[in-house]
């Protein structure tokens, strides 16, 4: 599948979840059987750990279509960086979608600021860089779409075989905003 194709894919199962029109294939023992000698997924989705978002759902996927990274506030760690690296080194995915969401609580926690511990402290100080980027009085969903952008520069930047397979033409990064209310995903940019 080419990368046009991935996305064209997602979109598609996109557009079938927001009609509530969801197919709900691949997701039997048949298709479990399938996959125990390997996986193939044709995208990569770093995303939000926000329960109300599920990308499997969202794009009306089966199992193993999706490799799914999720953490809160869908940031560029080094563990979420490493888990995307190994699906683009070893999997041969071609497409990733950094999908960030409306009223993400990660992103509300990183405006408001304060001592929230030293874990949350550190995951909530990968998303400065898009309050620091967003204009003066922007809204948490303003932020949360800055977030998404420069987390996919930070894949870019951060990650040689993310950058590599770029340069050669196998893989795209996208970044994507998923609206809660209505479901529907938008493509940024």
């Amino acid at each position: 599948m080419t990368i046009q194709e991935s996305l064209n894919r997602l979109k598609e199962g996109n557009a079938k979840f927001v009609a509530d029109k969801l197919e709900g294939k691949l997701q039997d023992s048949s298709r479990r059987v399938s996959l125990l000698d390997g996986q193939k997924p044709y995208a990569i989705i770093l995303s939000c750990a926000d329960s109300r978002v599920v990308p499997e759902l969202a794009f009306d996927t089966g199992l193993g279509e999706l490799f799914v990274v999720r953490v809160a506030g869908n940031v560029a760690n080094s563990s979420s960086i490493a888990s995307i690296e190994y699906a683009v080194a070893h999997v041969g995915t071609k497409l990733i979608v950094v999908l960030g969401h409306q009223s993400c609580g990660a992103v509300t926690a990183a405006v408001a600021g304060g001592d929230n511990g030293y874990n949350l402290n550190h995951l909530l100080s990968h998303i400065t860089p898009a309050i620091i980027a967003s204009k003066q009085g922007a809204t948490v969903n303003d932020i949360a779409k800055k977030n998404v952008e420069l987390t996919v520069e930070e894949l870019k930047n951060r990650s040689q075989i993310i950058k590599n397979a770029i340069d050669k033409g196998d893989i795209k990064v996208v970044p994507a905003y998923y609206n809660l209310g209505s479901g529907r995903v938008d493509f940024l940019g």
